[in-house]
C-alpha cells in the first residue's frame, strides 16, 4: 500500500490576506445601558445573543476591537480602579465565551470636562481616528472590509471618516446631530441581526 504524504502550502511572506476587524461600541452594542454611571460589570450585562454571534464572527476570521469614549471616567465618576476592574471582569467574560479580544480601545480623557490626569485631549477619543487608524498601523487591518457597529454618532462618523464600513444600530441611515452628520452603510437593530447580516453577505461574497 502506497502512502501519500500531504504537505500544506502556506502563502508566502506578505501575501497573506489583511485581516478583517469588527469595531464594536462597547455600550449600546455589547453592553447594556445602565441607567447610570458603571462602576461594576454586575451593573451591566451583554446584550442578547452577543457571546453566541461575536463567537461565530472570530471563528470565521474576523478580529474584535471593542472601541467608546468613556466619560464617567473622564470626570471622576467612576474611578480608575473601579474601571480597570470592569474591565478586567468584561474581558473575562468574553473569553470565557470564546471570544478573543484584539484590543479595547477605551477613551477615558476629555479635553474640557476631564478630572486630573484625564483632563487632555486623545486621538482615540471619538470622533477622532485614532483607534481605527491604530489598528491598521500595528495589526494590519484592512479599514476598508472592516465595519464598526455601533449606535453612537462620534463612533459612526469616526468610521466614515476612516472608510471603514458602518452599521447603525437603532438609527436610521442618515444621522444628523449638531454639527455631525453621517451617511451610514446599513442599519439594524441589534447587535445579533448586524453580525448575522455581515457574516452572511461576507459568505455569499466567497461563494460567488
Amino acid at each position: 500500500m502506497t502512502r501519500h504524504r500531504t504537505s500544506i502550502v502556506l502563502p508566502l511572506p506578505g501575501t497573506e490576506r489583511a485581516p478583517r476587524a469588527l469595531f464594536v461600541s462597547r455600550w449600546g452594542a455589547l453592553l447594556e445601558r445602565p441607567g447610570g454611571p458603571c462602576r461594576s460589570f454586575a451593573d451591566t450585562g451583554l446584550v442578547a445573543r452577543a457571546g453566541e454571534v461575536l463567537f461565530r464572527a472570530t471563528q470565521a476570521g474576523w478580529r474584535l476591537y471593542l472601541v467608546g469614549n468613556e466619560p464617567d471616567v473622564a470626570r471622576g465618576r467612576v474611578s480608575d480602579a473601579a474601571w480597570e476592574a470592569f474591565q478586567k471582569d468584561l474581558h473575562a467574560r468574553l473569553a470565557g465565551l470564546g471570544v478573543p479580544l484584539a484590543r479595547d480601545y477605551a477613551c477615558l480623557d476629555h479635553p474640557h470636562s476631564g478630572k486630573g490626569r484625564h483632563k487632555r485631549e486623545s486621538v482615540f477619543r471619538f470622533p477622532n481616528t485614532g483607534a481605527l487608524y491604530h489598528a491598521f498601523q500595528e495589526d494590519g487591518v484592512d479599514l476598508r472590509a472592516s465595519w464598526l457597529v455601533s449606535d453612537d454618532v462620534l463612533e459612526l462618523a469616526a468610521a466614515s471618516r476612516a472608510s471603514v464600513r458602518t452599521l447603525a444600530l437603532g438609527r436610521e441611515r442618515r444621522i444628523a446631530e449638531g454639527p455631525i452628520e453621517v451617511e451610514c452603510d446599513e442599519v439594524s437593530t441589534t447587535l445579533a441581526e448586524a453580525l448575522g447580516a455581515i457574516l452572511s453577505g461576507d459568505a455569499l461574497r466567497r461563494a460567488s
